[in-house]
């Protein structure tokens, strides 16, 4: 066997591994059994209706909310049964970032290094400021920002313990076109550095140009999981091959796909 067989391909690691995880509330199901893996490096796009259960599974992943069963590993941390580790590895930014009112853009940095014990965070700090187009309101406070401003500095203070494991709650909400660039270059340089991006959307038009793979669900369950391509394929027959995501994502969501079992991509699964 010559040297290139015998060298297996460095594969990036799975940092969010998702297994049959299911949440009820009062007998409701908002999230059913889902099944999935987000490794180093992918940016995966959660997609869904209001009320698809996005923000619980999202909140599910971060360990906020207890799953009913099923299990959720950070870099191979049990968020559940290693939860101080696993959360030192994953940053969630809410849809609503709630900031302290009192506190100055610096200040929240400041806060954060404390939290999560990052040493000699100034450097790092200006950088991700820089990046985000805020270190000119270093010292505002934070009721002085606009909605967009604050969901900045949400990121910022995210960011700023490198997290392996980076989850997003319908980011774009309060963004303006060019706060939207600047966030998605963000988000790909973390990508490129190795680490998971996971960030929901109710419109998969809005993100399509970010992501590299997507997850589209329905009341809790998984309809489709895998590439840009692989979602193209599996509807090309159904929407008809100049379709659009966007129109790909309301024929799935909307109840009109032919098989209503879940689709995955299997080229995800090969190489999982």
């Amino acid at each position: 066997m010559d040297a290139a067989r015998r060298i297996s391909p460095i594969r990036p690691a799975r940092m969010i591994e998702v297994q049959e995880l299911t949440k009820r509330y009062e007998g409701r199901t908002a999230v059913d059994r889902l099944t999935f893996t987000v490794r180093g490096g992918e940016i995966l796009g959660l997609v869904g209706p209001n009320g698809a259960g996005k923000t619980t599974t999202l909140r599910a992943l971060a360990g906020i909310h207890p799953p009913t069963s099923g299990t959720v590993r950070i870099a191979g941390h049990d968020v559940e049964r290693d939860a101080i580790a696993a959360k030192r590895l994953l940053a969630l930014i809410p849809d609503e970032p709630q900031l302290f009112a009192s506190l100055t853009v610096w200040e929240h940095m400041d806060f954060t290094a404390r939290v999560y014990g990052v040493r000699d965070w100034q450097p790092a700090a200006e950088r991700l400021l820089t990046e985000l187009e805020l270190l000119d309101r270093r010292d505002s406070m934070a009721d002085e920002l606009s909605k967009g401003m604050r969901q900045k500095v949400a990121v910022a203070s995210a960011l700023l313990h490198e997290p392996q494991a980076l989850l997003l709650d319908e980011p774009l909400t309060g963004l303006d076109p060019r706060g939207i660039r600047t966030l998605y270059d963000a988000l790909r340089r973390r990508a490129a550095a190795g680490a998971a991006v996971m960030l929901s959307s109710h419109l998969l038009g809005q993100i399509e140009g970010l992501c590299t793979s997507f997850l589209i669900v329905r009341q809790g369950q998984l309809l489709f999981h895998g590439s840009r391509d692989a979602l193209r394929d599996r509807y090309a027959d159904e929407v008809g091959a100049g379709a659009s995501l966007e129109d790909i994502f309301f024929h799935v969501t909307e109840g009109h796909a032919s098989d209503a079992a879940p689709s995955a991509d299997p080229r995800a699964e090969a190489v999982a």
